[in-house]
């Protein structure tokens, strides 16, 4: 059974937390503990109806302001999929937030209010989805209960968020017509909606198909631990070294013939180990152990690729950032520290292109600094060469975050366009 990770993104107030409490309860994935918990605030609160928001805004701050501040993890199943969602902030001062939450899913929710049509912090989040590259985009227009399932309302803004998704780079665009609040369209068809002859967002979410988003042509092996028994009680464990690590792209085999980088040098692939034993073949996103034919002096870092197929050893980096710390800013010659995949190196911010505005999509080129939540293309030269594809091209090879020295804290993530 696959995993679909997906994002809920929005305009404040748009029901993005109703409508995951929504999907939980419908399907059935809450405990009686929770649930209860839920009625008994709701009741508290004098509110008529169970607030499933609450199931997902677990912070104080964020029960007590009715809003969504930091990203919220919850899991479920049906018999068709396992999913993972992230429900994100909708605030602007938290897009750090929805960009974190955003950057490993398959697919993102756009929650818009049927009454208030396409906002500002809409075309935000749908520009951050797609430079994101999340393969998937689903616009669900939410509260139609308020507008009395109005067919005519639902059409306006599909057109003219059409329009603005015409600018963006929107491979697979999914337009469903709900209200959260009271489950149309959500697990089950409306019968409120009659005129609206596409499936449920669950049913949706359980048949969009993601194995082809993943990068399968391109090999890349990022090692992460070198596994090498100290105390091995056999003479077969005494001699067993492995590459841990997670295949970012490509399927690999016994037999294969692979590339080490950056030494260059190439072996076969001897076998292939997973907790539960020997595999036939890894892909993308499994974490594997490699056992190789030749012994090559291999490290945390290093990585493996095809002899014909391999990534660009680049010390030179251009790259859309988002930064994210909001004492310190990007300026030309900041020194950080940037990781990428599994390999760590020291960056120089060589210069600042552009400040990009999120919600017109003008280019800045006068901006000297990248404040917190902004975006902008900035120039870097690392100290040692990273092995990157572009970010369009493979999402785990193409992307790195940004390091404080002094504090040793995330400050900015980084989407690779061209690197030398």
């Amino acid at each position: 059974m696959d995993i679909l990770r997906f994002a809920t993104a929005g305009s404040v107030d748009d029901g993005k937390s109703t409508l995951i409490g929504r999907l939980l309860f419908d399907s059935k994935a809450i405990f009686e503990d929770q649930l209860e918990a839920v009625e008994r605030t709701s009741r508290d609160r004098g509110t008529e109806y169970t607030d499933l928001s609450l199931l997902t805004d677990g912070l104080r701050a964020e029960r007590e302001q009715g809003i969504t501040i930091d990203v919220a993890y919850r899991y479920f199943a049906t018999p068709k999929r396992k999913f993972i969602i992230a429900d994100t902030p909708g605030h602007i001062q938290y897009t750090r937030n929805m960009v974190t939450g955003a950057s490993t899913a398959d697919l993102a929710i756009i929650l818009i209010d049927a009454r208030k049509g396409v906002l500002e912090q809409s075309r935000r989040h749908a520009f951050l989805t797609t430079l994101l590259r999340v393969p998937h985009l689903v616009l669900a227009v939410n509260k139609m209960d308020l507008v009395d399932y109005a067919e005519e309302g639902f059409e306006e803004i599909r057109e003219e968020f059409t329009s603005f998704a015409s600018k963006l780079n929107a491979a697979d665009l999914t337009f469903i017509p709900i209200s959260a609040l009271h489950g149309d369209n959500v697990v089950s068809r409306s019968e409120n909606m009659p005129w609206y002859q596409g499936s449920s967002l669950l049913h949706h979410l359980e048949n969009v198909h993601i194995a082809s988003d993943r990068n399968l042509v391109d090999v890349r092996f990022p090692v992460q631990y070198v596994i090498r028994p100290h105390n091995a009680t056999s003479q077969e464990l005494h001699d067993y070294r492995g590459y841990a690590g997670q295949v970012a792209g490509g399927v690999l085999k016994p037999g294969d013939e692979v590339t080490h980088l950056p030494s260059g040098l190439s072996t076969r692939i001897s076998a292939i180990d997973t907790f539960d034993g020997p595999v036939e073949e890894a892909f993308p996103p499994m974490s594997v152990t490699l056992r190789l034919e030749d012994d090559i002096d291999i490290s945390r870092g290093d990585l493996i690729c095809r002899p014909n197929n391999q990534p660009n050893a680049a010390q030179e980096i251009e790259a859309m950032v988002c930064w994210m710390a909001d004492t310190t800013k990007l300026q030309p010659r900041s020194k950080l520290i940037i990781k990428h995949t599994t390999r760590t190196a020291r960056a120089l911010v060589r210069d600042l292109q552009y400040r990009l505005d999120v919600n017109t999509l003008h280019r800045d080129e006068s901006a000297t600094a990248l404040g917190l939540n902004e975006i902008g293309r900035v120039s870097l030269r690392v100290t040692q060469p990273l092995f990157v594809d572009d970010y369009a091209r493979n999402r785990l090879t193409g992307g790195f975050i940004l390091i404080d020295e002094a504090t040793n804290g995330t400050v900015g993530a980084g989407m690779i366009v061209d690197a030398r």
